[in-house]
């Protein structure tokens, strides 16, 4: 889509619709594995970070991957390095800082910090403005609600196509709405 920056070596699995404003870096993982992943606009996945939709354990009479449920990602979220995200729902305005990992039983409101090094794991739904930091995941409401990321949407879009190949738009013409 127009303004979104996606670099050839990230690998994209599945049916991935990447809408504008977007920074996919290299060596991102992007798999849609269970239904097709949406990914809302001006969403910055930095080196080394997955999202990975996977298949749950109940599987549909049919078994067609076609009727599964999208994962729509909200917008203007950031998935810093290293970090895995496998959330069932991701709402808009989350970071998820270097190497966190959150499990695939465990809902993303919005205004959401998972803070460095953290793993969550059990099954859970965060309330909006949460954040989880330190070894022992504590958590707390933000008292700030934190911006988007404009400026650095904005210098990426500028250096990334310096030092890096970018992918081409791809479109299906059956679907009404384009992939990168």
């Amino acid at each position: 889509m127009a303004k979104s920056i996606v670099c050839e070596d990230s690998i994209l699995q599945g049916d991935i619709t990447i809408l504008p404003g977007c920074v996919i870096h290299p060596s991102v993982t992007i798999i849609a594995e269970a239904g097709p992943i949406i990914l809302g606009e001006n969403c910055i996945v930095e080196e080394y970070a997955s999202i990975v939709y996977r298949q749950q354990m109940k599987t549909s009479s049919t078994g067609n991957a076609s009727s599964a449920t999208p994962l729509v990602i909200g917008a203007n979220n950031v998935f810093e390095v290293g970090c895995t995200v496998e959330a069932h729902r991701i709402g808009e305005k989350n970071v998820f800082e270097c190497k966190c990992y959150v499990g695939p039983n465990v809902g993303i409101s919005s205004g959401c910090i998972i803070g460095a090094g953290v793993q969550i794991e059990s099954a859970q739904d965060l309330p909006e403005n949460t954040v989880i930091y330190g070894k022992e995941c504590l958590q707390r409401e933000a008292m700030d609600k934190h911006g988007t990321q404009t400026l650095q949407i904005d210098f990426l879009r500028k250096v990334l196509p310096n030092y890096h190949h970018l992918r081409k738009q791809n479109h299906d013409p059956k679907k009404s709405r384009n992939a990168v």
